[in-house]
């Protein structure tokens, strides 16, 4: 698969990171019962049952899956467990078209040609390309920014746009911590640089909305801050913010 699988990694009470080096997703449980959030590529399936082995729940306690975004690397194995368990798979309704049909709402700001030439930028294509490749999710429900989802650990919905139309970050507050999807990154999977920092430009529709967009966290209360690439942040959501604003667009 061309990356180092995650072993399962408590990251808050109760919140499970899960993934390789290069794209992580989360398990969310409350009260014997488990929320997917985010979904890898479609080989990571496997990693579903050690997850929930980890919490000491089973597939049956898997209860949803919610998406911060319809991006291929954060869909993987949705459609499968969907139909496997009967459960919903949620996403912000301006990721509804590309969730379901690959289609997204504007172009990505820039090319990918510039960034081949790094070396982390083939590992990343290489591990995507040997995962698996996603089926778009048949059946979705939607939300709002602000929306207290009614699935394990009642995330409330930040929408935080730019990198897709509906992308969005799910915030926990009663164990401090924000799922953030792709707003920020703290590994660039393409540069394989360090430190909060936007997205590559070639995987954004926008990085100015980005920037906008980080608005929406800077204040938060949020002890971790955990993400689809890179490792998780405990210096604080402000402190994640200015350095992302000091580097800019990547």
């Amino acid at each position: 698969m061309f990356a180092r699988e995650t072993q399962p990694t408590l990251v808050a009470d109760g919140v499970v990171r899960l993934g390789t080096e290069l794209v992580n997703w989360y398990l969310v449980e409350d009260a014997g019962r488990v929320t997917i959030v985010d979904a890898g590529a479609p080989k990571y399936r496997p990693q579903l049952d050690r997850g929930l082995a980890f919490l000491g729940r089973e597939p049956g306690d898997v209860a949803a899956v919610i998406l911060t975004h319809g991006h291929s690397d954060h869909i993987g194995f949705a459609e499968p467990v969907r139909q496997e368990l009967g459960i919903p798979v949620l996403v912000h309704r301006d990721d509804e078209k590309l969730t379901t049909t690959g289609k997204a709402v504007g172009k990505n700001e820039a090319s990918m040609v510039s960034y081949l030439r790094y070396g982390h930028a083939w590992k990343l294509l290489g591990h995507l390309g040997s995962s698996g490749f996603p089926k778009r999710v048949l059946d979705v429900a939607t939300f709002g920014d602000g929306d207290e989802l009614d699935v394990p650990g009642r995330p409330r919905v930040l929408h935080t746009p730019g990198h897709t139309a509906g992308h969005a970050g799910f915030w926990l507050e009663s164990r401090g911590l924000l799922i953030a999807g792709d707003l920020l990154c703290t590994r660039h999977p393409l540069t394989g640089e360090r430190g909060p920092q936007l997205m590559p430009r070639a995987f954004n529709v926008s990085s100015a909305t980005i920037l906008d967009s980080l608005s929406k966290i800077e204040a938060l209360d949020a002890g971790t801050i955990v993400f689809g690439h890179g490792e998780p942040w405990t210096d604080g959501a402000a402190e994640a913010v200015r350095r992302a604003r000091e580097t800019g667009p990547t």
